[in-house]
């Protein structure tokens, strides 16, 4: 499969403006990221591949003040899979109890949780702070029999663990076909049986209205304000949401947008100035 390699330089560059940078690109088909400082890396197949989109996305950045420049190549024709793998995936071990690693990962410690996963240079391996964050709280969160939905599911980490820790039923929702696609591979390579993988966003739960007792997104601070109101309705007394992919300054916006919408702030922990949110409905 022919990648192009789209480096983008962001003039002044923040984490913030990556991010954004990062999440547009994501919604228009770029794959996978390698992030430097001053520059971002991203990937995207060739035949979807299209220069006025990037162009457009550039001219309505929201950060007016960061200026955008980009260069683009084609990339040889290889496993990129593999290459991603190689030289980017190592394995991961989460609160001493929980291990994520792929197939090719040779002598991995034996812990309580084991997590196979082939990433396919979706995001969520578990190496990013946001998804640690969010491993970290569900291993110590009571899920036996609970309905649980994983928003932005990525690589399906999060809902992979929650039925590993006795969840009833899960539903795993993402917006790009390829991650829904290695997240079937990385629930078949698990053994999971109750875990839906759907395709979409925040509108499938405004169209089906379904209940969860425990809501993960781990996304970005605009989708997750701009989607507050869809999860809330899917909430019913006492149902817990866990909110992560934004820093910790962000938190005043997060915890406004949960009030707005009838939720409860309870608590949030850090990792980098990464956070994570605890809200509920009381």
């Amino acid at each position: 499969m022919v990648y192009i390699e789209v480096t983008f330089t962001l003039t002044p560059w923040s984490e913030t403006a990556q991010d954004v940078l990062t999440a547009l690109a994501g919604e228009i088909g770029f794959e996978s990221f390698v992030e430097e400082e001053a520059t971002l890396k991203a990937y995207i197949q060739q035949k979807l591949y299209d220069e006025s989109v990037i162009r457009g996305i550039i001219a309505d950045f929201p950060m007016p003040d960061v200026a955008i420049a980009y260069t683009a190549q084609e990339q040889e024709d290889k496993d990129w899979n593999e290459e991603w793998e190689k030289n980017f995936f190592q394995p991961i071990i989460i609160g001493n109890r929980c291990v994520i690693h792929s197939t090719f990962h040779k002598d991995t410690p034996q812990m309580e949780y084991d997590i196979l996963i082939n990433p396919q240079m979706s995001f969520g391996t578990g190496h990013h702070e946001t998804t640690n964050l969010m491993v970290s709280r569900l291993l110590e969160t009571e899920l036996k029999g609970q309905r649980v939905l994983d928003m932005g599911c990525g690589t399906s980490i999060l809902a992979i663990l929650a039925a590993k820790r006795g969840a009833s039923a899960i539903t795993a929702i993402d917006i790009d076909d390829w991650c829904v696609s290695n997240s079937a591979d990385n629930i078949r390579l698990n053994a999971i049986d109750n875990i839906t993988v759907r395709l979409g966003d925040a509108d499938v739960l405004r169209t089906e209205h379904p209940t969860f007792d425990l809501i993960i997104a781990n996304i970005n601070r605009n989708i997750l304000t701009a989607d507050m109101d869809a999860y809330a309705q899917c909430m019913t007394k006492g149902s817990r949401i866990f909110l992560s992919g934004f820093y910790v300054d962000d938190i005043p916006v997060i915890r406004q947008s949960l009030t707005a919408n009838g939720l409860t702030f309870v608590e949030h922990h850090e990792n980098n100035r990464w956070a994570m949110v605890v809200a509920e409905k009381r």
